[in-house]
């Protein structure tokens, strides 16, 4: 399992990577990936909605399930990574480097973790 140093992390298996205090890209962990096996579909939400922290802002379809992703900043979103809707499977290759969306005027974070903290949850 690889983390990376200056992410930020959820419980939920996200992943924040802050472009300054109010904009991040979101993806999910490698472990998330590692769990879910081979991903053949990724639902993501509109540009331009306002997600919410902690709720369902799309979903992951892998050959073993589907799974949620949650939000785990609020904002807008002003970017999505739409080569994921074609290449799905990128998220397996790099789950670091395939950011799901791209959110702005962030008013409200999750209790984000450190890559030692997530570390830690995963292992429990």
């Amino acid at each position: 399992m690889k983390l990376i140093k200056e992410l930020s992390y959820t419980k939920s298996h996200e992943w924040v990577k802050w472009i300054d205090e109010t904009t991040a890209l979101v993806g999910i962990t490698d472990h998330a990936q590692e769990a879910l096996g081979d991903i053949v579909f990724i639902n993501l939400p509109e540009v331009g909605g306002k997600i919410t922290v902690g709720t369902s802002f799309g979903d992951v379809e892998s050959v073993k399930a589907v799974s949620e992703v949650y939000a785990p900043v609020s904002g807008v979103v002003s970017k999505i990574n739409e080569t994921l809707l074609d290449e799905p499977e990128k998220v397996n290759t790099d789950a670091y480097g395939s950011w799901f969306m791209e959110v702005s005027n962030i008013t409200a974070k999750d209790k984000l973790l450190t890559d030692i903290e997530y570390a830690k949850i995963i292992e429990e």
